[in-house]
């Protein structure tokens, strides 16, 4: 499959674009002209464009794309609505448009109650939550994928799988992009919003009991 990236160059997007590549699909970045893009499977496709600016065919001639940029709280108000909510947003309907089969969507656990999240971070958690419920109102296929706080640890390739609340409060980054992987593929439940976190159980298997 051809997987379009937004925010291929970050953190997670990085550990997906790889984990993608070694399974056989051919990601397709969205990058910035400043991104460094050394981190990127060999082979990637490179679209350049920015989040708060995207061409209108930006999703065209893929199968499904996975929304893996994320401002976080430490980033203005502004820029968060700009990027998490406006820009997610435009891409879903981009990806509509374009005839993308699936979309994934990378949100954050505390997107349920924004108001009851910390002081910091419920201007992202408020755009995470517009992003998400206008992915569910297009009418694409779709998985949204809220995990609890990342770490940078070796992934295990085991999580625990919520269609309510998780107990764990970290998993890494490896394991969130694992998700994000399986979630992209055709085989993959479809209409679905879960929360994970690390746990003990493989990530096929508890993607599998939600199908």
């Amino acid at each position: 499959m051809r997987i379009l990236i937004a925010g291929a160059t970050g953190n997670t997007g990085t550990r997906l674009s790889n984990q993608l590549a070694e399974a056989g699909h051919e990601a397709v970045a969205i990058v910035r002209d400043s991104s460094d893009l050394s981190g990127l499977p060999t082979g990637c496709e490179i679209r350049k464009a920015d989040l708060t600016d995207l061409p209108s065919d930006i999703a065209v001639g893929v199968d499904a794309v996975v929304f893996a940029a994320g401002s976080g709280g430490d980033t203005s108000e502004e820029m968060t609505r700009k990027v998490d909510r406006d820009g997610a947003k435009t891409l879903v309907d981009l990806s509509q448009k374009a005839g993308v089969k699936r979309f994934v969507m990378l949100s954050s656990v505390g997107t349920d109650d924004p108001e009851n999240g910390p002081d910091s971070m419920q201007h992202y958690l408020k755009a995470k939550r517009a992003a998400d419920d206008h992915l569910v109102a297009s009418g694409l296929n779709y998985a949204i994928v809220r995990p609890v706080s990342l770490t940078d640890d070796q992934g295990k390739g085991e999580i625990e799988l919520s269609t309510d609340h998780v107990d764990g409060k970290e998993i890494s980054r490896d394991d969130v992009a694992a998700v994000l992987a399986e979630c992209a593929t055709d085989e993959a439940p479809g209409k679905v919003i879960f929360e994970i976190a690390g746990g003990g159980v493989p990530v096929s298997e508890a993607l599998a009991q939600i199908q």
